[in-house]
């Protein structure tokens, strides 16, 4: 048995050994600098390396120095604990289930009651508190080793090197590449960023499947940042993170995950995408979903800490718990799209429902359909997609927290000014409302003006409901309120916007043939326009003196 050993240590090492560092002239080479890292490009420019994925290390590294952070009170909350009553199940409710149950929240997409917060059984959670105790720092409560980091495509090996010299308490960063020029190429940037890099960043020629599988529960941090799609990494890569670890995951093949090839990201990710305005967003859901369900297959779940879409692709920040129990609330957290193909309304179908009883909760599937076979907006047919991950995306005390990081060393990230303007846009979202609207694809159906952003902002908060912009797409707004207020809405301004014709059987001229059923907005737009406020405090001035008039929403 023990030669069987050796063997499979001997082969696995020559899989890993690196080729020698042949000597190399620095004339042939032009050094490239990003934050404290500086990296060797050959002229012929033999590895990988995108400089417009500046935004996405500097996101990475924010969201790691707050990881690191919270990683270091969770342990010490568990120390104090452990020092004041020992080890007990209930510990891990308090570090974990308050975080883990948040998507729970009262949510009017879903059906039934989403009551989760019941306790992990004894057994279970006594489990998991000695499986984080010895993730977080072996037997007892003793000191909390660095986390380690693995970056799984490594190419030059400027994101390692960055994070091992620019996030303060990080341990050791493993990166790994299948190609010797890329290995050759990380191995002499190591060397030339000095003895902090060289104590902290070891590089290793492998496939980055057989080491994650090879490593299970190994690392606190898993980096996917590949060139394409990442589905082929993540069964193994939902292993390989320690229980309370972090998942960092880009794609970047938009086309697929947009709606360019319905049938390949069904294939790739097991949901299908629909093309409306929302489709990044969407991107976004379908990645997370994806996570979660090979996440499911080893009795683990997921947690969205922040969720990103720039540039030419999605970035999503989870972390990875374990639990046979709460795995049990995913079907809550995914639901499937109803999209009409006249007016782009859409719904959401919730995949599961929860019924509480006494002190028993039971899971059953949702009810349906949501949706009748034909729009009651426009009389048009449904496309379905999904399923999507419809509980919230980021948290909001963890966006808090990464901005302010950010804000208070601006000068270690070059790109300051785009990561704190997402990061800005990320911290005023509706968290728990999926998907948007295109306040000019709406006037598009019907063929209409467009009000103001403020305008249609303020009619939705007097109808009732709340309203928020997103970072998918600077036109478009989160908001509860059904579709059938928001058509409403367009019908109210219409009537002071008069609009041309339009054959009878056009989606708009369904819409606009019924009468709107909020009558306090047939009031408020013409006031609104004709205040025309440069700003939204302006028309909230607006709606406090129509307040004062109104009881509110008026409905026929």
């Amino acid at each position: 048995m023990g030669s069987t050993d050796e063997k499979i240590r001997e082969e696995e090492n020559k899989q890993m050994e690196a080729p020698k560092m042949a000597p190399f002239d620095l004339n042939d080479f032009t050094i490239m600098k990003e934050g404290e890292a500086e990296i060797l490009m050959h002229a012929k420019n033999e590895v990988f390396f995108n400089k417009t994925q500046v935004n996405n290390r500097d996101m990475s590294i924010a969201v790691l120095r707050t990881f690191v952070a919270k990683y270091k009170q969770e342990h010490e909350a568990l120390s104090s604990k452990r020092l004041k009553t020992g080890p007990k199940a209930s510990e891990v409710s308090a570090i974990n289930a308050e975080a883990t149950m948040d998507f729970v929240t009262d949510n009017k997409n879903s059906n039934g009651d989403c009551d989760v917060s019941k306790e992990i059984s004894q057994d279970e959670a006594s489990s998991i508190s000695e499986e984080q105790a010895s993730n977080q720092g072996g037997k007892g409560h003793g000191e909390l080793k660095p986390p380690r980091v693995l970056e799984a495509l490594s190419a030059s090996g400027l994101r390692a090197l960055r994070y091992a010299r620019e996030v303060d308490g990080i341990g050791k960063v493993v990166a790994l590449d299948n190609d010797k020029a890329s290995v050759e190429a990380c191995r002499r940037n190591i060397k030339f960023n000095g003895s902090v890099a060289c104590s902290k960043v070891e590089s290793h020629l492998t496939d980055a499947r057989v080491y994650m599988l090879t490593h299970p529960k190994e690392f606190e941090v898993v980096d996917l940042d590949p060139y394409g799609s990442p589905s082929v990494f993540l069964d193994s890569a939902v292993q390989s993170v320690v229980d309370g670890g972090m998942l960092m995951c880009t794609a970047t093949d938009m086309a697929v995950l947009c709606g360019g090839n319905g049938e390949v990201c069904y294939s790739k990710y097991g949901s299908y995408p629909l093309r409306g305005k929302y489709c990044h967003e969407m991107a976004l859901r379908i990645l997370l979903a994806c996570i979660e369900s090979h996440a499911n297959r080893y009795k683990r779940y997921i947690v969205p800490v922040l969720s990103v879409q720039m540039d030419f692709y999605v970035r999503v920040f989870v972390r990875v718990h374990s639990s046979a129990s709460a795995m049990k609330n995913t079907p809550l957290k995914l639901s499937y799209v109803y999209q009409c193909i006249g007016c782009d309304s859409f719904h959401l179908q919730p995949i599961g429902r929860t019924v509480s009883k006494n002190t028993s909760i039971r899971y059953l599937p949702g009810f349906g359909p949501v949706v009748p076979q034909e729009c009651s907006d426009c009389g048009k047919k449904y496309n379905m997609g999904g399923p999507i991950w419809s509980a919230p995306i980021h948290d909001q005390e963890w966006v808090t927290s990464i901005l302010a990081d950010v804000k208070s060393m601006k000068d270690r990230y070059p790109a300051y000014d785009r990561i704190s303007a997402v990061l800005t846009m990320i911290s005023e979202e509706l968290p728990d409302v999926p998907l948007f609207l295109s306040l000019h694809n709406l006037c598009a159906t019907l063929k209409c003006t467009s009000p103001s952003a403020v305008i249609f902002r303020s009619a939705v908060i007097n109808a009732g409901y709340r309203i928020s912009g997103t970072h998918v797409n600077p036109l478009g707004l989160k908001t509860d309120a059904p579709m059938d207020v928001i058509w409403d809405i367009m019908r109210c301004w219409v009537k002071n916007h008069p609009v041309k014709a339009q054959p009878p059987d056009q989606a708009g001229s369904v819409i606009l043939a019924k009468e709107p059923v909020l009558l306090i907005l047939q009031e408020l737009l013409p006031l609104l326009a004709r205040h025309k406020p440069k700003r939204l405090h302006a028309s909230f001035r607006i709606l406090k003196d129509i307040g004062d008039q109104s009881s509110g929403p008026v409905v026929r």
